[in-house]
């Protein structure tokens, strides 16, 4: 069987060969990451330290930001890669050094969280950016420009999408409450894509937006608090798979090498000021038909014999303003990145199964 570490070197093997032009650009350069101890800075960081292990001579220089609130983890504490324990609406960036790129990824992203901490999810979203963004102002008037911006919109900014909207393309205006519980998250991130916007055009700046589509993966905790890290968190445990809903809701799943790779091009070759949805255009399944499949995966692998279960939630907001369906058309992302997802969601699963079992054994 398979372990967590054999899962990673497969994985980041896969995004060095798919992103090898989009690395080949990075090479000799610095890059702050915001929000670097979340789930896309595991893969993110990662495959930039395989990255230098192979190629020293094209060296990636790494500032990795978080407010690191349980503490460092060992993988971040690798030679190469500038730790900076901070918050990012706080962190003096004007008075940092000079960084070529910058991935703005710092949010509370978990929607159990982000109803729990509304106002911080509203400040991570708002005021982190505008610390990112006035740094770039003030490079641009000097020859310390940087030479790109990726800021992680959401998928969420569509609400839930109407009928003939899905797939949903990057110009659907979405259907979204500005006062429900998810509010905080979705609206701090539209508002976030047009400070992108009127920043890039009134300064010129090369910022460019991702829409990520239900990403999954290495990296993702178990404990997240979203349906794939759950499930698997039911079944390593021994326990039922528990839906909390009805299950018909439906979503495709984009395993994380994948919107790895999509971020890297948005973020070198993606147009000034424009977003571009990451994600995967089928199979579109509904959450029961995901815990089937997670079940005959565990059933294959672990010997697994749980039911699936329906509970209702304690949380009486579990449900409110939950989209109902959520896949992206991705035509846009193929045409002007040459995006070009590959992994299956049973080999997805399938990896991220067995990374969780060796991690939380």
């Amino acid at each position: 069987m398979a372990l967590s570490r054999d899962v990673e070197e497969e994985d980041l093997k896969y995004i060095h060969k798919k992103a090898k032009e989009e690395f080949e650009a990075l090479s000799n350069h610095t890059l702050l990451f915001t929000g670097a101890n979340g789930f896309l800075g595991y893969y993110f960081i990662k495959s930039i330290i395989a990255w230098n292990n192979l190629y020293p001579e094209k060296k990636i220089q790494v500032y990795a930001l978080d407010i690191f609130l349980k503490g460092i983890p060992e993988w971040l504490s690798k030679k190469g890669i500038q730790v900076v324990k901070s918050d990012v609406t706080k962190y003096k960036l004007a008075k940092s050094k000079k960084f070529d790129y910058i991935i703005h990824a710092a949010s509370i992203a978990s929607p159990i969280f982000y109803r729990q901490y509304p106002i911080e999810t509203i400040n991570a979203n708002i005021q982190g950016l505008m610390n990112v963004l006035e740094y770039m102002v003030k490079k641009s008037k000097s020859k310390e420009e940087v030479k790109g911006l990726l800021f992680f919109s959401s998928s969420e900014i569509y609400g839930d999408p109407l009928e003939g909207n899905i797939p949903t393309p990057e110009t659907y205006r979405g259907n979204v409450s500005c006062t429900g519980p998810r509010a905080c998250y979705d609206e701090s991130k539209r508002f976030g894509e047009t400070l992108c916007v009127n920043y890039s055009r009134v300064h010129n700046l090369p910022i460019k937006i991702a829409r990520p589509f239900n990403n999954y993966g290495p990296g993702l905790r178990i404990t997240d608090g979203r349906v794939i890290p759950d499930f698997a968190n039911n079944i390593l445990s021994n326990k039922n798979i528990t839906l909390l809903s009805e299950g018909s809701p439906t979503r495709t799943f984009c395993y994380i090498t994948d919107a790895i790779v999509g971020y890297l091009k948005v973020l070198i070759k993606g147009k000034k000021a424009e977003s571009y949805n990451i994600g995967v255009e089928n199979p579109e399944i509904s959450i029961i038909e995901l815990a089937e499949k997670m079940k005959s995966i565990a059933l294959k692998h672990f010997g697994y014999s749980g039911k699936i279960i329906k509970e209702k939630s304690a949380d009486q907001n579990y449900l409110t303003d939950n989209p109902n369906r959520r896949c992206p058309q991705i035509a846009k992302a193929q045409k002007d990145l040459d995006y070009n997802p590959e992994i299956t969601l049973d080999a997805g699963l399938k990896n991220t199964m067995l990374w969780y079992k060796d991690i939380y054994k």
